[in-house]
């Protein structure tokens, strides 16, 4: 039985984690957290034997779990690993919109237990290995552009998938010098060789899309992801968090989760 927290219990992530982690049979969810302040604070998530006291910091009851799992916010996701590397704790990070300077303390910290990605859906991890595949072999001979599309509340643009996609078509050629667009107006000339295209959509309540195309001469390739339900997200967390239990010390992605190394 893996013991987990869950952050931000209240946030459209969070309440997804909490509903799927408490039907779990194999989870245990020992504490959540709100910020300080927050109306939730204080009371419980739940009712009966699943209910869970919402707390206004990690610190105070970290001790409690195995595994935390966190989709935050870029500042409190951060110090939420320090917690947990301070606790000896482990930590399923799905936030977007970390800094560089961040991600790189997370990925090196000794002794870190953390998965972390962008997006924990199965089926769009499967789409960053396949969109590499593909890449290796199409290369310079088809423009790669990715278009990405989410609900009108979404802070960041592009989303994390879509800088992990670019990142992955990037990775395949590391000695090109790649310029990256973000969308185009006016009279940009002809598109460069070198050149990866970003389009980030907004509206409605769309939970996210997101479509790499292989432009060739003569032909296209679109290879295209659709999240209906952010129970997909919540689902690899999960998993992710009953898999991080059993290892020991080290920084993963959904990659080694899945066994797609």
């Amino acid at each position: 039985m893996v013991r987990l927290i869950v952050t931000g219990v209240a946030g459209k992530m969070g309440s997804v984690i909490m509903r799927l982690a408490q039907a779990d049979p194999e989870v245990a969810v020992t504490g959540c957290t709100e910020i300080p302040g927050h109306p939730m604070a204080g009371k419980n998530v739940g009712e009966g034997t699943t209910a869970c006291p919402v707390t206004d910091e990690l610190a105070k009851i970290i001790d409690m779990c195995d595994v935390v799992i966190d989709f935050t916010g870029p500042e409190s996701s951060l110090q939420n690993f320090r917690t947990a590397v301070e606790h000896a704790k482990g930590i399923v990070i799905g936030t977007t919109g970390l800094k560089a300077e961040a991600l790189k303390e997370i990925m090196s910290a000794k002794d870190a237990k953390v998965v972390i990605s962008p997006n924990m859906s199965v089926g769009m991890n499967l789409m960053f290995d396949i969109v590499e595949k593909v890449s290796r072999i199409l290369k310079e001979d088809y423009d790669a552009e990715i278009v990405e599309m989410h609900h009108r509340l979404k802070k960041d643009a592009p989303s994390g998938t879509a800088v992990k996609l670019m990142e992955v078509i990037k990775g395949v050629q590391p000695e090109k010098e790649w310029l990256e667009i973000y969308g185009r107006k006016g009279i940009t000339g002809e598109r460069k060789q070198d050149e990866i295209g970003v389009l980030a959509l907004r509206g409605g309540d769309v939970v996210g899309e997101h479509t790499v195309m292989f432009a060739g001469i003569g032909e296209r390739l679109e290879i295209t992801h659709r999240a209906y339900s952010r129970d997909n997200f919540a689902k690899g967390a999960v998993l992710a968090a009953k898999w991080l239990f059993q290892k020991t010390h080290g920084a993963y992605t959904m990659r080694d989760v899945l066994g797609l190394q």
